[in-house]
C-alpha cells in the first residue's frame, strides 16, 4: 500500500501543474541553444513525459520493470538522435535532468512532497545514467563506422593499365587494414579481369615482420585468384630492415619505385612502355 501511495504522490508531483511540460521544454531548449527544432523537442519531451507518468502509475520506482520499457525505448531514441547530431553527453543527459529543476519543491511544499521529490530525483538520476550509456553505445557505433569508412578510403585499388591494378598503401598496415586490402584487391582482380597487381608500400613508414607477413598473405591470396603480385616502394631502409629481420620474399618480385614496377609488369604482359626520351 505504501508503494502504491508513493507512486500516486509522485504522479501528482509530476502532473500537479499543467505548465510543467512547457517549462521543461523551455529549459531544455535553452540548454540546446536552438540546435534542435522546437517542434521536435516538444514531440520528444511530450512522449517522454506521458510515458514516465504512465510508468510511475503502473511500475512505481523500479525503472528496470517492464512498465518502463517505453520510457527506456524513448531515452535510447533520444540518445541516438543527440549522438548522431553531435551533442555532448552533458547536453544529452541534461535533457532529462532539467525535469528535476522544473518540479523542484518550493518553500511552501509539504514534507510529503519534498520526500516524493527526492524519490523522483533518484529515479531521474538512474534514467539519466541509462541515457548516458545509450549515448556512449551510439557514439562507439558511429566511431567504429567512421573508422571502417576511413580504412576503405585509405585503401584504394586503381586500374593502371588493361589487366593491371595497383594498391597504393599509406600509413600503418595492421591486421584489420590488411584484411580490407586483401578483400578489395581480390574483388578488383575479379571485376577488372586483371592478372597483374602492384602493391605499392612507398607510403608505409616502417615494415616489420608483422607487416611483411601481411604482405605475403595478400600476395598468396592474389595468386590463388590466378594473379601475380609485384611489391614496389622497397626503399633502402626497408630493404635493410627486412634483411636484418630475416624476412624473405623468395619468388615475389620487388621494385624500388612504382614506375619500376609498372614497367616490369607491362613487359610481363607484352606491352612495352612508351619511351620517355631520356637516357637509355
Amino acid at each position: 500500500m505504501a508503494a502504491a501511495e508513493s507512486s500516486e504522490r509522485l504522479v501528482r508531483l509530476l502532473t500537479h501543474d499543467s505548465e510543467i511540460l512547457d517549462r521543461w521544454v523551455e529549459a531544455v531548449a535553452e540548454i540546446l541553444r536552438g540546435r534542435i527544432s522546437r517542434a521536435e523537442l516538444e514531440r520528444e519531451l511530450t512522449d517522454l513525459y506521458q510515458a514516465l507518468g504512465q510508468a510511475l502509475r503502473e511500475g512505481g520506482l523500479n525503472w528496470r520493470a517492464e512498465e518502463y520499457s517505453e520510457v527506456r525505448a524513448l531515452l535510447v531514441e533520444l540518445s541516438r538522435n543527440r549522438a548522431q547530431h553531435g551533442f555532448t553527453p552533458t547536453e544529452t543527459a541534461t535533457s532529462l535532468f532539467a525535469c528535476k529543476d522544473v518540479v523542484a519543491p518550493t518553500a511552501t511544499s509539504s514534507a510529503e512532497d519534498i520526500s516524493a521529490y527526492l524519490q523522483l530525483g533518484r529515479l531521474l538520476d538512474a534514467l539519466g545514467l541509462f541515457t548516458i550509456e545509450a549515448y556512449a553505445r551510439t557514439r562507439e557505433e558511429i566511431i567504429s563506422a567512421q573508422a571502417e569508412q576511413l580504412l576503405e578510403l585509405s585503401t584504394p585499388v586503381v586500374k593502371l593499365w588493361e589487366g593491371v591494378v595497383a594498391v597504393p598503401l599509406v600509413g600503418t598496415l595492421d591486421s584489420a587494414r590488411t584484411q580490407i586490402v586483401m578483400e578489395k584487391l581480390l574483388q578488383s582482380l575479379v571485376d577488372s579481369e586483371s592478372e597483374q597487381a602492384i602493391i605499392d608500400i612507398t607510403g608505409v613508414p616502417a615494415v616489420d615482420t608483422e607487416v611483411a607477413q601481411h604482405l605475403l598473405k595478400t600476395v598468396v591470396a592474389a595468386r590463388l585468384m590466378g594473379a601475380e603480385c609485384t611489391i614496389s616502394g622497397i626503399r633502402p631502409q626497408i630493404a635493410q630492415t627486412l634483411v636484418a629481420l630475416g624476412v624473405r620474399f623468395d619468388d615475389i618480385v620487388t621494385k624500388a619505385t612504382l614506375a619500376d614496377a609498372l614497367r616490369y609488369v607491362l613487359r610481363r604482359i607484352g606491352t612495352e612502355p612508351a619511351a620517355t626520351g631520356g637516357p637509355k
